[in-house]
């Protein structure tokens, strides 16, 4: 049988332990949730310059609320809810900081792509201004040459031509005599006036010579 006076010493040292451990134990994590509602406050503070108070206004006051509890906690001596709480207020706020630069991001990128849609609508409104400007000089060289070739074509002289027809009619013979053909003359004059017989037709024709195109 085991002499209890062996385990006497070993009693008394762990109870010593426990009694000086305990306040060095306490102390311990009063630090360790100082240090958590540090970190959150930080992490808080960081979410804000990011913008999440107004980007993520309901997230952004869950986390303030989340570290005004662990402080109270910490004020009531419960060192484990507010390092629990403080930890998630934590979390919440590096959230905020993550959708915050995400939204950043987004926006960065569908500027850019409004920018690159920009550029070519201008680009491609200057080709059809420069589409547009080449027809007008087509069109205003078109009716320039035509101006011309109207000018052209007023300062040609007119020529009249005169065409007189001579009909020559022979005389009736007695019956049964030979009956002469009628006999067509044309004579072609132009700027003078025709020798006329019994029967004449004087036509008078105008023409215009044309300017070249």
């Amino acid at each position: 049988m085991r002499n209890p006076k062996m385990f006497a010493p070993a009693f008394a040292l762990s109870a010593l332990a426990l009694v000086l451990g305990s306040p060095a134990s306490a102390e311990g994590k009063a630090d360790r949730a100082r240090a958590a509602i540090a970190t959150a406050q930080g992490k808080i503070e960081a979410a804000e310059a990011a913008g999440a108070s107004v980007e993520l206004p309901r997230q952004q006051a869950q986390a303030k609320a989340e570290l005004a509890t662990a402080k109270e906690h910490l004020s009531a001596g419960r060192k484990e809810d507010a390092i629990a709480t403080a930890t998630h207020a934590s979390q919440i706020a590096e959230i905020n900081i993550g959708e915050v630069q995400k939204h950043k991001s987004e926006q960065a990128a569908a500027a850019q792509a409004n920018a690159q849609i920009s550029a070519h609508t201008a680009q491609q409104d200057a080709a059809d201004a420069n589409a547009r400007a080449a027809n007008a000089e087509q069109s205003a060289a078109a009716s320039a040459a035509e101006a011309a070739r109207l000018r052209a074509a007023a300062a040609v002289p007119q020529t009249t031509t005169t065409v007189t027809t001579e009909k020559v009619v022979t005389p009736r013979v007695a019956t049964g005599a030979p009956v002469k053909a009628k006999k067509k003359v044309v004579r072609r004059s132009t700027g003078s006036t025709p020798v006329r017989s019994a029967e004449t037709t004087t036509t008078t024709v105008t023409t215009q010579a044309q300017a070249a195109n």
